[in-house]
């Protein structure tokens, strides 16, 4: 028996904006980067949030083909509600144009796989759903922002 795919439902686009990354240098796994977040905002069906700053995105540049992204960063709603976010991602491209989002040089967005899984946790009572749901989203990054959608798996 094979079971269908699990649907997509849009839950947010956002817009992360982002400082200049602080290299930690080459280490025995790859390049260490931190980006820290500096805001942006969150826009899903019938609600707002803005990121607040003090996040960040921690990166490994594994090869010359392959980004590891973990960001972690905090929602705020328009309601008050707080919401931590650990989003964990993949972008890879050609070594060329990897080289050149590594120094924060504009790439057309759709030259490069960014892939995400975000999770979501809250104490809020009418957003507590999303502590009990999976996420998949994707990316774009440009000089001062990553830009990305999120998508509940139905």
């Amino acid at each position: 028996m094979t079971l269908p795919p699990p649907p997509l439902k849009l839950f947010a686009d956002l817009t992360v904006l982002v400082d200049k990354p602080q290299e930690i240098g080459r280490t025995a796994r790859g390049l260490r980067r931190l980006i820290p977040i500096l805001g942006g905002e969150a826009i899903g069906d019938g609600w707002h949030a803005r990121v607040l700053p003090g996040g960040a995105d921690f990166q490994l540049v594994v090869s010359d083909t392959l980004a590891e992204l973990d960001a972690r960063y905090v929602l705020e709603t328009d309601g008050g509600d707080m919401i931590y976010v650990q989003n964990r991602a993949i972008r890879s491209g050609s070594p060329d144009l990897m080289a050149r989002l590594v120094g924060g040089e504009p790439v057309d967005p759709a030259l490069i796989y960014f892939r995400c899984s975000p999770s979501f946790e809250t104490v809020s009572a009418s957003l507590g759903w999303i502590n009990e749901r999976m996420f998949v989203g994707t990316g774009a990054r440009y000089p001062d922002k990553v830009v990305m959608t999120f998508f509940e798996l139905g």
